[in-house]
């Protein structure tokens, strides 16, 4: 599978460039002389350029740029990592149950996923960003349990299929409970589909919690997010575009990345197409 992977190209550099990526947000602000909240007191009232104390240059508050991206990313790229994480949680244990007992749970289960399915995403999530002021952890509870949806009609779809296969009657007819079932036998060879899923739920994630805080219904300043960041270089757009163009620019090549990871998982892990 590894090998697979690796030989498909895009997947490869978008993985070398999320481990660097990775590496930058939790090494770099500790190896910085700045703090991410920390204020240069003379350049404050006005954004100053790039220069050699400060590589991204400052924002109108005087705080160095570039601490803040890497702070930032931190951020973004765990509150996308957890919401992923609770809603391949819930979204698999949804799917999992549907698909196991069919009949009317699986009834019960998918009209509650169609219900939710049919509620807007974005205002919903503004509505309750708003409602809570979210810290993370609120934040990542909020995107992770309106986002399980797809996660768990797909799992629903694959424990439908496999639950009728001969190795799955065999151990019912030597007595597994269901429990172990599920879990033993079926969701290990489920498990290709929701690794795919839970890859494309983080840039999902990222997206949608940039989009929060870009209008500040995310994580709130002073604490850095590459969306508040967009949202603080806003007024500034048109004389310090150096503000705006870093964190737009990791946005779009860490959810393009993980997009792109998510397409080479899917191949490696389907060995019916090798």
């Amino acid at each position: 599978m590894l090998h697979r992977l690796l030989e498909h190209r895009p997947a490869s550099i978008a993985l070398v460039f999320l481990c660097g990526l990775a590496v930058l947000v939790l090494i770099g602000p500790l190896l910085s002389p700045y703090s991410f909240d920390g204020q240069d007191l003379t350049l404050i009232g006005q954004p100053a350029p790039p220069s050699r104390a400060h590589w991204l240059g400052t924002d109108e508050l005087g705080r160095d740029l570039l601490m803040r991206l890497l702070y930032g990313g931190r951020i973004s790229l765990a509150v996308g990592i957890a919401s992923a994480v609770v809603s391949t949680f819930l979204g698999t244990l949804v799917g999992g149950l549907a698909g196991f007992h069919g009949r009317h749970v699986d009834q019960l289960l998918m009209r509650l996923t169609d219900v939710v399915l049919s509620i807007p995403l974005l205002p919903l999530v503004l509505l309750l960003s708003g409602l809570f002021r979210p810290d993370v952890p609120m934040l990542v509870l909020v995107i992770g349990g309106l986002t399980w949806m797809g996660a768990a009609r797909l799992v629903r779809s694959q424990f439908l299929s496999l639950r009728t296969l001969d190795y799955v009657d065999a151990a019912r007819a030597l007595g597994a409970t269901s429990m172990r079932l599920m879990l033993r036998h079926i969701l290990p060879n489920a498990s290709g589909p929701i690794i795919v899923s839970a890859t494309l739920a983080v840039g999902n994630a990222i997206m949608l919690e940039s989009a929060l805080s870009f209008l500040g219904f995310g994580v709130q300043p002073p604490i850095p997010t590459w969306g508040n960041m967009l949202n603080a270089a806003t007024p500034w757009i048109g004389t310090a575009a150096w503000m705006a163009l870093p964190p737009g620019i990791l946005i779009f090549a860490t959810v393009l990345s993980v997009n792109f990871l998510g397409d080479g998982l899917r191949d490696a892990l389907d060995s019916r197409s090798h």
